[in-house]
């Protein structure tokens, strides 16, 4: 059974620092094309961040240079460096795993404010 888990999430005052990690259990995680994707209330789920499985990156222009996603082949886990956090990062952010079949985790909440 595949099983993706996000963890990390939590409240953060603008400016501030949180490390996301998405572990995955039943599949060879380095092989697949893994995203960070968030969805805030009343919007659409978009994605932040994404590693190949040649650790090329990309980044939405909203996070670009502030945000830094990368891999743990000790811990098997994608990570999500977020910093210079600002109010609109709040929503509740997925962890994506890509082959010939996608993977979801339950997501981990991120609210950012003062």
């Amino acid at each position: 059974q595949v099983q993706l888990v996000e963890s990390g999430g939590g409240f953060v005052q603008p400016g501030g620092s949180l490390r996301l990690s998405c572990a995955a259990s039943g599949i060879i995680f380095k092989l697949y094309a893994t995203g960070w994707y968030r969805q805030a209330p009343g919007k659409q789920r978009e994605l932040v961040a994404i590693i190949t499985s040649g650790d090329i990156t990309n980044y939405a222009d909203s996070v670009a240079g502030r945000f830094t996603i990368s891999r743990d082949y000790a811990k098997n886990t994608v990570d999500l460096q977020m910093n210079s956090l600002k109010p609109e990062d709040t929503a509740v952010y997925y962890c994506n795993a890509h082959l010939r079949t996608t993977y979801w985790g339950q997501g981990t909440q991120v609210t950012v404010s003062s």
